[in-house]
């Protein structure tokens, strides 16, 4: 793997000789599946050898996963660990809530024998591992207008919201996490209005990852079907149910032509829109919007591109700095770990 010269990142790392041929797992810590590679750093980048797929919730500890992970592989001497985790990361410790782990550092170091291990938020982690991307990896939304460097916004809607940006030195882009995911949404029209009240009777406050995320798809579905009343074909719910609930959703709406599910989907991408304009704007991201996660990626194909933008450059006095900005959608769905694995081959110290 290569860096591309679009995400001109900030790795100082990369001059120092000890940190080549160096041998690291990565890791992308999910709710659902957490994915380990074993890399191996080489002429400024990293190239991956093996990776391997885990259930999460199988496992009771992070420790128990990557044991399995070096035990199938019949690793040995790896130097560095490199971990993306759904959550806040302070003083090299991590609680995230969906995984109900508490995760730290040193730890690691002590338990495996790592010589360094490093830990990030999993969207800074993915901001690195952009870098990472060939340019068939990012799909255009919209590119017309005057490009000009600048920071750049990230936001992923999967099973949580992960927003991070790149700030631009003048030279660089430097990754950085935020957890703009649990801001408070705010209601725009009288239905949202409602929509909000519903959500409010169920989580006291309301944040955008009530709204964009998996569990925030389902709160759009059942708000149209239990309070605005919309009819669910018979078998719809069960389908839902037990399967995997975006790719059902998606498919009924696509393939199915089901309305309710055709709303839902409408209703999520109008909220993508309008939150990508608000972290656009804290950013003033002049230099780009990069829209990751696993529910752009599922649904990319019925996102009308034209009317996204549309939705996304409505702004009270700032349309003249959003129409400007390009947006692209992330293709890859390895970024996490790519970019554990290279901030950690290459780390800032």
């Amino acid at each position: 793997m290569n860096l591309n010269p679009k995400f001109p990142l900030y790795l100082p790392g990369v001059k120092n000789n000890d940190n080549d041929n160096v041998s690291i797992i990565g890791a992308n810590l999910r709710e659902d599946v957490t994915n380990l590679g074993y890399f191996v750093s080489c002429n400024g980048s990293i190239e991956i050898k093996i990776q391997n797929d885990y259930p999460t919730k199988e496992y009771s500890s992070f420790s128990d996963i990557l044991k399995k992970f070096i035990q199938d592989n019949q690793l040995e001497n790896v130097k560095r660990l490199g971990m993306a985790v759904p959550g806040p990361v302070l003083d090299g410790k991590s609680s995230p809530s969906r995984l109900g782990w508490n995760l730290d550092v040193e730890e690691f170091k002590r338990d495996f024998g790592f010589e360094n291990v490093y830990m990030l938020n999993d969207l800074e982690a993915s901001a690195y591992g952009m870098s990472l991307l060939q340019d068939s990896d990012l799909e255009p939304i919209y590119t017309s207008g005057h490009l000009e460097k600048g920071n750049v916004a990230i936001l992923a809607p999967g099973n949580g919201l992960g927003e991070a940006g790149y700030f631009f030195d003048g030279k660089y882009l430097r990754p950085f996490a935020t957890e703009g995911g649990h801001s408070e949404f705010s209601p725009r029209t009288n239905v949202e209005v409602e929509f909000y009240q519903f959500l409010n009777n169920i989580y006291g406050i309301v944040s955008w990852e009530n709204v964009l995320s998996k569990t925030g798809l389902f709160n759009i579905y059942r708000f149209l079907r239990d309070v605005k009343r919309h009819p669910e074909p018979e078998g719809l719910g069960e389908r839902l149910s037990n399967g995997n609930f975006v790719q059902e959703l998606y498919k009924a709406a696509v393939e199915d032509d089901v309305l309710i599910c055709k709303i839902a989907l409408d209703t999520f991408i109008e909220f993508l829109a309008r939150e990508t304009n608000n972290l656009t704007l804290k950013l003033k991201a002049t230099g780009g919007l990069l829209i990751s996660g696993d529910i752009p990626q599922i649904i990319k194909d019925y996102i009308d591109k034209e009317r996204f933008y549309e939705k996304f450059k409505i702004s009270d006095k700032m349309e003249n700095m959003l129409r400007n900005i390009p947006i692209y959608l992330i293709k890859s769905d390895h970024t996490g770990l790519n970019g554990a694995a290279l901030y950690a081959a290459y780390p800032q110290e």
